[in-house]
Parts: C-alpha cells; sequence; structure tokens
C-alpha cells in the first residue's frame, strides 16, 4: 500500500518561501557595489519573485521594508499579505558555507539577553545577540520610495518610510493595519536563530491594533541556553512552530554536535571520515563547555527521517562529500522540497565560458542560465563595461576588460549573483587554468579505462589518481585526457580525488573528481562498489 506523503500547514509552505526570499541579492556584486545599491537590489529582487503565482506566497503578499547591515552580514524585510491581514518579519539565513556560519556565531562568550524582557536574566552567545543587535537597529529602505522613482501613484493605504529601524517600520504597518493583525517572524539558518530572539523582543513592545505573534523557524542553530529556551517556550507565539531536517547538521549547533559524526546513513552515505570528525570536534570545542538548548522543543516537526532526499551525486566517504551533503541537506530549496512547496527558481548561474584565457579586448561567450536584460558581469573585482544578452537569455558576449590574474567571471542580476564555479574562471595571459569536471566511469577496479572531462588540458599533462599515477595517461583535447586506473596503494582511501597537472598548475580537488575503488572482501577479493557503498 503506497502512503501518501505528509502535508504541512500553508503557513510553513509560506513562511518557508519568504525565508528563501530572504536570499535574494545576498551576495554583493564582486566589482563592489554601496550597501544601499544592494539594498536597493534586494528589495527590487524579492519584489518581483513575490509577483510569481506559482509560489507559496501566491502574488499576494508584498515587501514593504529591507534593510541590509554595513557589513552585509545581516537582512531583514518585512512583507504584507494583502489578501489577509497578516504582516512576516523576515531574518535572512546562512550566506557563506554552513560550517563557516557556525565558526563565526562567538558561543563561547554567553552574554545576557534583556531586549524581550524574561523575568530573570537569561543568555544568549555573543554572536547571536551581535546579529540581533543588527537586525533591530540597522535602518530600512521602503519598498514604495522604489516604486515611487518609476511613477507617482496615490500612496496605498498602509505604506512605511525609509531611514527607519525595524521596530519603527513595524510599528507604522501595524497602525494603519486592520484590528488584531498577525505577525510572523520567520526565518532559515542564522535567521532562524535570530527569529527566536526577535520574536520574544517584539511580542514585548507596545503595539496598536493588538497584533497576534508567530514564531517559525527552519534549520535554526542554538542561540542561548537552558534560561533562555524555557523563556521563549513560555510565550504565547501563535503558531509556535520549529522545521528540522532530520539530517541537517547546522539544527544541532550547539545543542548536539557529537551526533552528525555518526551520519550519513551507512548503506548510502557519505560516512563521516576521521577528517570529519576532527573537524566537528573542533566546531564543537568552540562553544567552550557552554550548554546550548533548542526552544520550540514541543512545537518541532522534523522532516526527511527516512533519508529520502539526499544528493546522489555526494555519498562518498569523503570530507568534500560530507560537507557537500550537509550544504544540500541545509539549502531553503531541499526545505521548500520536504514542505511540499514549490521551489524558488534560481538566480543566476555561469556554466562555463567559451575561452578560459586570454587577454584584455578579447571577447568572450558566458554561457549560463538566469541571465536577463538588468544582468551586469564582472571578472573578479573588475566591471565589464562591453557585454551583451542574446535573445535566449542563455549567453553573453563580452569583452575583457583590462587585468590580471585568475579571476570568477560572474553575472549579477536582482535575483543574485552567480556563484563561482570551476568552468567559469578566466586566466589573464595563460596558461587555461585545469579542472576536472567529472570522471567517466567514477568507480571501477584496476585497469578500468576512464575519461578525464574538464578544462585547461594540454599536451604533456599528467593525471593523479592521489599521489599514484594513472597508467597510460593519454591527451585527447583541452577537454578530455583518457588514462587506465593504476594500483591503490595501501595507504590511500576507497574514494580518491583524480588531479590533472599541466606545467605548474594541478586541478583543485573537488566532489566531480573522485573515482572509488571496489571494496576489499573478507576472503581478499574484490567487488565493484555501487552508489551506496
Amino acid at each position: 500500500m503506497t502512503t501518501a506523503p505528509p502535508t504541512y500547514p500553508i503557513d510553513a509552505q509560506v513562511t518557508m518561501t519568504l525565508a528563501a526570499l530572504a536570499a535574494t541579492a545576498a551576495t554583493p556584486r564582486p566589482s563592489g557595489e554601496t550597501v544601499a545599491d544592494q539594498t536597493r537590489r534586494a528589495l527590487t529582487g524579492i519584489a518581483a519573485r513575490l509577483t510569481d503565482s506559482s509560489l507559496a506566497t501566491g502574488d499576494t503578499w508584498l515587501p514593504m521594508w529591507l534593510a541590509v547591515s554595513p557589513d552585509n552580514g545581516n537582512l531583514v524585510y518585512i512583507a504584507r499579505n494583502t489578501a489577509a491581514n497578516q504582516f512576516a518579519v523576515v531574518v535572512r539565513g546562512t550566506v557563506s558555507a554552513p560550517t563557516d556560519m557556525m565558526e563565526d556565531l562567538d558561543v563561547g562568550t554567553l552574554v545576557p539577553f534583556t531586549a524581550g524582557g524574561p523575568p530573570s536574566p537569561v543568555a544568549v552567545s555573543a554572536g547571536a545577540m551581535a546579529a540581533f543587535t543588527q537586525v533591530v537597529n540597522t535602518p530600512g529602505l521602503a519598498y514604495w520610495d522604489i516604486v515611487q522613482e518609476d511613477a507617482e501613484p496615490a500612496l496605498p493605504a498602509v505604506t512605511v518610510a525609509s531611514g527607519t529601524t525595524l521596530p519603527q517600520a513595524l510599528l507604522e504597518l501595524l497602525t494603519a493595519a486592520y484590528s488584531s493583525p498577525t505577525v510572523y517572524v520567520t526565518g532559515h539558518s542564522l535567521g532562524g536563530c535570530v527569529a527566536t530572539m526577535l520574536a520574544p523582543y517584539l511580542q514585548q513592545l507596545r503595539w496598536p491594533n493588538t497584533p497576534r505573534f508567530g514564531l517559525i523557524t527552519f534549520a535554526a542553530p542554538t542561540a542561548g541556553v537552558a534560561g533562555f529556551a524555557r523563556y521563549v517556550d513560555s510565550l504565547p507565539f501563535s503558531p509556535s512552530a520549529r522545521y528540522v531536517n532530520s539530517w541537517d547538521l547546522v539544527p544541532c549547533a550547539w545543542s548536539d554536535l557529537a551526533a552528525p559524526k555518526d551520519w550519513y546513513p551507512k548503506d548510502v552515505g557519505p560516512e563521516a571520515n576521521d577528517d570529519v570528525k576532527f573537524l566537528l570536534t573542533e566546531i564543537d570545542m568552540l562553544r567552550k563547555g557552554n550548554v546550548y538548548v533548542q526552544p520550540q522543543a514541543a512545537g518541532t516537526t522534523t522532516l526527511n527521517g527516512d533519508y529520502g532526499l539526499h544528493d546522489l551525486q555526494l555519498v562518498n566517504k569523503t570530507l568534500e562529500d560530507y560537507l557537500g551533503q550537509v550544504a544540500h541537506q541545509h539549502a531553503n530549496s531541499t526545505y521548500l522540497t520536504l514542505l511540499g512547496a514549490p521551489l524558488v527558481p534560481p538566480g543566476p548561474l555561469v556554466t562555463s565560458l567559451s575561452t578560459t584565457s586570454g587577454t584584455g579586448g578579447a571577447t568572450v561567450t558566458i554561457s549560463g542560465s538566469g541571465f536577463d536584460p538588468d544582468s551586469v558581469v564582472d571578472f573578479g573585482p573588475i566591471p565589464c563595461a562591453e557585454f551583451s544578452l542574446d535573445s535566449t537569455g542563455t549567453r553573453i558576449s563580452a569583452t575583457v576588460p583590462d587585468g590580471a590574474g585568475i579571476v570568477d567571471v560572474r553575472v549579477t542580476t536582482k535575483f543574485g549573483t552567480s556563484p563561482a564555479v570551476p568552468l567559469g574562471r578566466f586566466a589573464y595571459g595563460g596558461p587555461a587554468p585545469v579542472v576536472v569536471t567529472s570522471v567517466s566511469p567514477d568507480k571501477g577496479p584496476v585497469g578500468t579505462p576512464v575519461d578525464i572531462n574538464g578544462s585547461g588540458f594540454a599536451e604533456g599533462a599528467t593525471v593523479m589518481f592521489r599521489e599514484t599515477a594513472g597508467d597510460k595517461a593519454q591527451y585527447v583535447s583541452p577537454n578530455l585526457i583518457t588514462a587506465f586506473v593504476p594500483k591503490r596503494t595501501v595507504e590511500h582511501p576507497r574514494t580518491v580525488d583524480v588531479t590533472v597537472t599541466v606545467g605548474v598548475a594541478t586541478s583543485p580537488t573537488t566532489p566531480a573528481d573522485e573515482f572509488s575503488y571496489p571494496k576489499i572482501l573478507p576472503d581478499g577479493s574484490t567487488e565493484t562498489p555501487r552508489v551506496s557503498d
């Protein structure tokens, strides 16, 4: 009998979508932009996404106000539901890699949390308190001021002024609202952590029209110790809900970082190796003995308990695959999928360059997706002044600006900045960067012929399976080298990185270049590894 998939409250799908939108324009333009320009770009992008009726937000929500902290460490925005008496205060989550974010939270130092008015002193981490302080005190930009730059329509019934802080902006909105509005306080990742402090603070302030505050978090790490958790749980949030992917490492910080050392399921992978366990031990030591406790324990909903949703390409017993799976399990898109909500369309993505080396003045075709007429292009920190977009929105023809070194070519739109990718690197003066993008097949016994795909290959290139040279390596083209799998030394793990060296340049290691040898059975024989090994 087929079991029907679980269903989740619509407010969970809506608030997770709003939380995912907070990541819009999270990365500043690589050639530089002011905080004001980034704030404007983020607000414009969120507004555009909220017109998408296919999302859980259903084209009924409008952004009203948004603030980005001066260091881009934190972002918060307020949205209004035009079809209901609802508002949402949304805090942005992790911008960097999850493990990097945890190292920045300064959990070894506890400070008092008095902003919510607890009856007795309670403590939170210094890093979480610093993020909360920025979220509450950073002046923001009103979306209506952007709208009026292009037109002069009549002022709407509910609006807010630029230059106000979060509490000031929310006060203006609630003053003009109908009686008894609902205010959701929400966020994903670090945004959820800050939301657990922000909701108590906002709830104890004096507001017009008697709002009802709800607290809904996703993938939130822990902000404070037991006293803080008890205080949050004692407050009358409605709804009060916490959603956690069972295989997401971030919510384990800082209450249970020992559990992920036994991840992921051994029959699927990626199983934690000694490097992973050492890294988690080092990160956990940042607590300096402080014991953190998650609030909202009674309202916690766990997702993906059977590990049915995981990245099939990240299952090998390596540090790179483990961290890649951590990032996948923590991603906004994963939480939206687990909640049964439509995915937010991704921002721009660069997939390749027509040539990866040259000089200023050369023409390069940038291939990818998510490009639009408002796109701008950067070669590292150097803005590109001459470029054109084709009619498909998937290719940009750019004139390389003058520069030196090796740079990442990236495209920025109102929806974000494309991530740096191996095939999007450009070397001024050459040679082209050496990159391995795949090994096919990626598993097999000694002697297996493999195709090594990538970029920047040349005659005389050498191929290494970790520290062992591939047998009979043969250069075929700048994008292909063939070789035979060499013997595995005793010191090597089953899964190794395959690298290519051209001259003095060696390809960086990534999960894409991994090759797995067979298991050695108890009788000394071997078996061909499967994806699930």
